[in-house]
């Protein structure tokens, strides 16, 4: 995938479901894999030519593996002259040392979103971009079929009343496999997940479901995308679509 797709799947995403409005200080959530590097760059790249004038900033919540060193995204960061915070934490001795749980990582996402959530705020931002593309949406899909008996999936755009904060995944219209295309492309210096259980997850199973289904009957992915953007979700705020 070149650049100038993601620019337009990007931006798709965001006028569709008007995720950006002007003034806005949005924060790009940075784990330090191939996703959220390919949303920095996507949301960079935009704000030099969308209309709506938006500032940028990113933050990476450190899970406290050791060996986990964010200096190739620190580089890029001053590379792209984006302000990078990065956010020390204890989560992964507090999980698997003290808890020593078994499946953190319901656990652990929230615990990560707190602490990210609170660092967003505290630089002035009103805004926080998640790196989820259609394939995640997708998969968060069929998890919740399977395991909550209901359809749904995480929303576009999610305001949290809460921490008077607004969630955007301006990546939905993107599939995994163009991100790793991207990734390969421009040579995205990615930082390995740490994680013991990466791999191993529920996730992965869902990964792997919906890739089955999709060889065996060609065409499925598309469909069930088709099937949650019609699919009246709730809290899914209303899309308007644009032409091009």
């Amino acid at each position: 995938m070149k650049l100038q797709q993601l620019f337009s799947f990007t931006r798709k995403a965001i006028d569709e479901y008007n995720m950006i409005q002007e003034g806005d200080h949005i924060a790009v959530g940075i784990s330090g894999g191939k996703d959220s590097l390919t949303l920095l760059y996507a949301l960079h790249g935009l704000k030099r030519f969308y209309p709506k004038k938006f500032e940028l900033s990113a933050i990476t919540v450190d899970l406290g593996y050791s060996d986990f060193d964010l200096t190739p995204v620190e580089n890029l960061c001053r590379e792209l002259d984006v302000p990078y915070k990065i956010v020390k934490t204890d989560i992964g001795r507090i999980l698997f040392e003290e808890r020593k749980e078994s499946n953190p990582c319901s656990l652990c996402a929230k615990m990560r979103k707190g602490a990210l959530n609170e660092a967003v705020k505290e630089m002035g931002c009103n805004k926080v971009a998640y790196a989820h593309h259609k394939d995640d949406i997708i998969e968060t899909m069929r998890l919740s079929l399977s395991y909550e008996g209901r359809f749904h999936s995480f929303s576009p755009k999610t305001y949290l009343d809460r921490m008077d904060l607004t969630v955007i995944r301006p990546m939905m219209f993107v599939d995994e496999a163009d991100v790793i295309g991207f990734k390969n492309k421009y040579n995205l210096p990615v930082v390995k997940n740490k994680c013991s259980v990466d791999g191993h997850t529920k996730r992965q199973y869902a990964k792997e479901l919906v890739k089955q289904l999709n060889t065996e009957h060609n065409g499925a992915k598309e469909r069930m995308f088709t099937a949650i953007l019609n699919g009246d979700i709730a809290g899914w705020p209303e899309r308007t679509l644009h032409t091009r």
